[in-house]
């Protein structure tokens, strides 16, 4: 009896070859849908529409095109029951041996932001109803749920003799509840922020295990890493393999890195928190200017870049102990010297810096008071609340550092304070109870290099020790984002001090 595969695809890239194999190496007969039909039509595929089987094309607009009884008993039926063997000898059951679908992009559209109609439209329904079908039948039936399928379709096809190997039917059949649970996932998420905040009620993760790392933060606890179809796109060219630490630093890192992704810039993490940034007139200046900031820290480190390692860069690098580099690429010879160091990790970043920005957008932590969900903190600076509030005016190239400091703060430990002169962190005090404290701890880092310099915290000052502090310092502006109650006196003690002061709006706290 001849192979029959259901083919109903919302994204049509590579279809056209995998068609013709199916139907012209392997002799399925192939029913299609709509447009997928026209398509095959359209490029000599021999193909029948499906409403040879339902007797319509489709109904409402093409809301429904599949969900008919004759569709679904050729996926489900069941040649080992006997009632069900008699349909199909009797004809009235016609099996399908395959199914390939694939679903509409509901997430793009909740990525676009687009309207409740257009959104609602983009939830599939007969796509997920046949996979699951399918899937269900996986003793007879292959489940084709993704582009990147086909070719391992085709080599299954070959190797078996023209049949599906039930041992890819298994797998495929756990993809489709994979990704029909994480398409229903977005639904929900996507759905729950879109209508009223009364009912917004849900939030859902769809992960996968990918691997046990050796261990967590510490030896003696657990620790596994999952993904998600978010996950970014990296390799790892070199060295041992990443660790929880390594993992949460290189996070750190490359967070900072997509806030500089347009120049040359370099950061360097240590316990998850900054010790060192810069951008220079190349990616070694970048280097050696963030490297300056805390040597010692550095020690250990991991360092990241906005630009491709060269040879000479790849040098100094490896003239130091360092943990990991990441980059969005190497060049072969720096790459080489790189592989010197064995252990040394080295990350491409095949995900470009720019899109890096827009993965991430919530935030969890399970805590036993309950799980906490916000939304990435992506707060860039507002033209209409960044106001220069002292009569001591900052010049062009203050307003410039303020910027680069405030984006450096933004990603520190609170309480946080960056001091930064010339596109480069000079100190960094970070984590302390006291912004003060923190205030203090960025000046020693800092040394002489603190006078004319420029700093950037996180949070408001609640009292005026913070600039006297900054004047002892020989500070020179400061930018925060203002709302103390004591707002004024903090004001007039900079303009006593000829400090400009910058008021931006938006508190950066990182617990």
């Amino acid at each position: 009896m001849k192979k029959r595969a259901l083919i109903s695809v919302y994204n049509k890239d590579k279809l056209i070859e995998f068609a013709s194999e199916l139907t012209n190496k392997y002799n399925y007969e192939i029913i299609a849908t709509g447009s997928t039909y026209d398509l095959l039509k359209e490029n000599h595929i021999e193909a029948k529409e499906i409403s040879e089987i339902t007797g319509k094309r489709q109904l409402i607009n093409g809301k429904v095109k599949t969900l008919y009884p004759d569709v679904f008993a050729g996926i489900l039926a069941d040649i080992n029951n006997e009632e069900e063997k008699k349909d199909v000898e009797q004809g009235k059951i016609k099996l399908f041996d395959m199914v390939v679908v694939n679903f509409y992009p509901f997430e793009e559209a909740v990525n676009m932001e687009v309207d409740e109609p257009e959104l609602i439209n983009t939830i599939d329904i007969g796509g997920p109803s046949m996979l699951r079908a399918a899937a269900k039948n996986n003793k007879r039936v292959l489940a084709v749920s993704s582009i990147e399928q086909y070719k391992t379709v085709l080599k299954d096809l070959e190797e078996h003799n023209g049949e599906t190997s039930l041992k890819l039917r298994r797998e495929f059949a756990l993809k489709v509840f994979e990704k029909t649970l994480n398409f229903d996932t977005k639904i929900l998420n996507g759905l729950s922020n879109k209508y009223e905040e009364d009912i917004n009620n849900y939030f859902s993760l769809n992960l996968k295990k990918a691997k046990s790392l050796r261990y967590g933060e510490n030896p003696h606890q657990e620790a596994n890493i999952y993904y998600s179809e978010s996950t970014i796109d990296y390799e790892v060219l070199n060295g041992k393999e990443l660790s929880y630490n390594n993992i949460l630093d290189a996070t750190a890192c490359t967070n900072i890195l997509s806030e500089f992704y347009d120049v040359n810039a370099c950061v360097i993490i240590k316990h998850n928190t900054p010790c060192g940034a810069a951008l220079g007139k190349d990616i070694e200046e970048a280097w050696a200017k963030a490297l300056d900031c805390d040597p010692l820290s550095a020690f250990g480190g991991i360092v990241g870049f906005t630009q491709v390692v060269n040879e000479n860069l790849a040098k100094q690098l490896t003239a130091m102990f360092l943990e990991v580099i990441i980059a969005p690429d190497y060049t072969p010879k720096a790459l080489e010297i790189l592989k010197t160091k064995k252990n040394l990790r080295v990350i491409k970043l095949n995900t470009s810096l720019i899109e890096y920005k827009n993965y991430l957008t919530e935030e969890i932590r399970i805590t036993p008071f309950g799980t906490l969900v916000q939304t990435t903190d992506k707060g860039e600076l507002d033209k209409n609340s960044f106001k220069v509030v002292t009569k001591t005016k900052p010049n062009s190239e203050m307003i410039e550092d303020m910027i680069f400091a405030w984006k450096i703060a933004k990603h520190a430990k609170s309480n946080a304070v960056v001091i930064a002169k010339d596109f480069k962190a000079i100190g960094i005090g970070q984590g302390q109870t006291s912004r003060v404290d923190a205030f203090e701890i960025a000046l020693n880092k800092a040394c002489d290099g603190s006078k004319d310099a420029v700093a950037a915290s996180d949070g408001f000052f609640p009292a005026i020790d913070n600039i006297h502090v900054a004047a002892q310092g020989r500070i020179a502006a400061i930018i925060q984002p203002g709302g103390s109650i004591k707002d004024e006196e903090v004001i007039k003690t900079a303009d006593k001090y000829n400090i400009a002061m910058i008021t931006t709006g938006i508190r950066h706290f990182r617990h």
